[in-house]
């Protein structure tokens, strides 16, 4: 099925030619500005389809959504100050500074709206192709198995990325509208400045992005185990319901810390002064065991994959 592969073995010119005939050239390897090039195409093919502009538009609005019910909730002049909301820290916080409407926007797309999003992304890399039709043709040219999913891997990273970057944007547009800006202070009780808590607000964007990259390679790996993109979205994100609701019964406490959403909300460890990274650093240890293990499974398995569309 690939043609790269068959080419490959076409007999070269050994010089014995006749006159006036051209030796056989060999076919080049794919060279990284193809790969470029092929990266570049999924990534608009990605970011054209009005079902990834429907999940953004989503995640954009929770934000919104969260910063017009704290300020209705606070027009009469309340305060929902530390210990006067009764609700997590960070909300408590939003209508002393904008900026931690950035970091509640995150806790609260975290657990559901943000990998449900990657889970139909990456659900759809692979089996979403087959269903078209496309697959085949895409093997034809000259990717090679492995080149293509790992573009395809790579584009749902991207899309990790942007999709967090949308929340925190909005975030931050909609906490700066509706709420005052200034020094920021920490979980730990600290004054920090404006530029330093943006800063963190970024770190922690970026935390949230490199957290999915586990759900990334499952739903990359479920995607290559069939021919319907339907069916791969839907099993990606049965399987994270499934561990969100594992994760929170007491007697598996055993086996929590193993599941890729265990140390999701480790993030507001980065609003501590000075900033708690255990908690942290296993995270990203569990998102790049879950990356390798499941990104070697797609692997073995696309590449020993009959494609017949």
């Amino acid at each position: 099925m690939e043609r790269a592969g068959l080419e490959g073995t076409k007999p070269q010119g050994t010089g014995l030619e006749p006159f006036g005939t051209a030796p056989t050239p060999a076919v080049r390897a794919p060279r990284a500005l193809w790969t470029l090039g092929l990266l570049r195409n999924e990534l608009l093919t990605t970011f054209r389809r009005w079902r990834t502009l429907a999940l953004l538009g989503v995640l954009a609005a929770v934000p919104i959504l969260v910063g017009i019910a704290v300020k209705l909730e606070t027009s009469d002049g309340s305060s929902s100050g530390p210990g006067g909301g009764g609700g997590p820290a960070f909300i408590s916080q939003i209508t002393n500074n904008g900026l931690f409407l950035v970091f509640t926007a995150l806790a609260a797309t975290l657990p559901f709206f943000l990998p449900m999003a990657i889970g139909v992304i990456a659900g759809d890399a692979i089996a979403g192709e087959a269903n078209a039709g496309t697959l085949r043709y895409l093997l034809v040219a000259p990717a090679g198995r492995s080149r293509l999913l790992l573009t395809k891997y790579a584009t749902v990273m991207v899309f990790c990325l942007v999709a967090t970057l949308v929340v925190a944007v909005s975030a931050l547009t909609v906490g700066a509208l509706l709420f005052p800006l200034g020094d920021l202070v920490t979980i730990s009780g600290t004054r920090i400045s404006f530029a330093d808590g943006l800063g963190r607000a970024l770190l922690i964007a970026l935390v949230v992005a490199a957290s999915l990259i586990g759900v990334a390679a499952l739903g990359l790996f479920v995607s290559t185990l069939t021919g319907s993109g339907i069916a791969a979205m839907a099993t990606t994100v049965g399987l994270l319901i499934t561990i969100q609701i594992l994760d929170q019964i007491p007697q598996l406490h055993t086996i929590q810390p193993y599941f890729f959403s265990h140390y999701w909300l480790s993030f507001a460890d980065l609003m501590r002064d000075p900033v708690y990274w255990d908690d942290l650093v296993k995270n990203l240890g569990i998102q790049a065991l879950y990356a390798a293990v499941f990104g070697s499974a797609a692997w073995a398995r696309f590449t020993a994959k009959d494609v017949t569309s």
